[in-house]
């Protein structure tokens, strides 16, 4: 390999790594919603609180942190970690996601969706809770769906807000399409640069299967 050949096969390994590594990336994004030393917790400007996801009525007291296995009622418990969230109130909202973006949706994302009416499957209006707030939601449909919560400032005029896509059953292979995709275009790419792919077309083209895995043809034997 010359060495024009080198440094083209570099450049084309390093563009298509950095291209899986900001797939990557975006692949675990996980919004206002992330797990840390075992404890699942959701940020909501200045707040935060301990988030639990549960199905009783098919997994008992299993905890889950954003995605759900089944379509079926669910139990989200937010614990409140400062005791200011308690004294503010604070709306939960869910959504189908209107964005098309999946996990990687943003507060920006349902910005520009516009009025939230008709992909609301859920909605309680700003309460305040002492210390932990629970609301129960039975999901019909599997599909990605986003959560959005939102609590003020006790005495500034802002609002605050956590957005956590989530999905519920099978919603699809998610990123593992692109980046299998991805992984095979940097295989070709090397065997492309290298020349490897123009050899075995003259393999192929001059001897079939045989020639491009380097095998001979055997003559054939008589039987007496």
């Amino acid at each position: 390999m010359n060495g024009l050949t080198k440094t083209r096969s570099l450049v084309f390994r390093i563009f298509v790594l950095v291209c899986l590594a900001a797939a990557m990336s975006r692949a675990s994004a996980h919004g206002g919603v992330s797990l840390a030393e075992d404890m699942c917790a959701i940020q909501i400007g200045i707040y935060k609180a301990r988030f639990k996801e549960f199905q009783p009525s098919l997994h008992g007291h299993k905890q889950y942190c954003e995605d759900l296995p089944d379509a079926a009622e669910t139990v989200f418990v937010m614990e409140y970690i400062h005791g200011a969230l308690g004294e503010v109130p604070v709306e939960f909202r869910i959504i189908k996601d209107v964005t098309g973006h999946g996990r990687n949706a943003t507060a920006a994302d349902i910005q520009r969706a516009g009025n939230l009416d008709k992909a609301t499957v859920f909605y309680q209006p700003p309460t305040v809770k002492k210390d932990v707030l629970t609301v129960v939601k039975d999901f019909k449909e599997p599909g990605w769906y986003i959560g959005i919560v939102t609590a003020r400032h006790p005495t500034l005029n802002r609002v605050y807000t956590a957005v956590f896509p989530f999905k519920v059953g099978f919603a699809g292979f998610g990123w593992w399409p692109p980046l299998v995709g991805i992984a095979i275009l940097v295989q070709l790419g090397y065997w492309f640069s290298t020349g490897r792919l123009a050899r075995w077309r003259t393999r192929l083209a001059a001897g079939g299967l045989s020639g491009l895995f380097g095998g001979q043809s055997q003559p054939e034997r008589s039987h007496p």
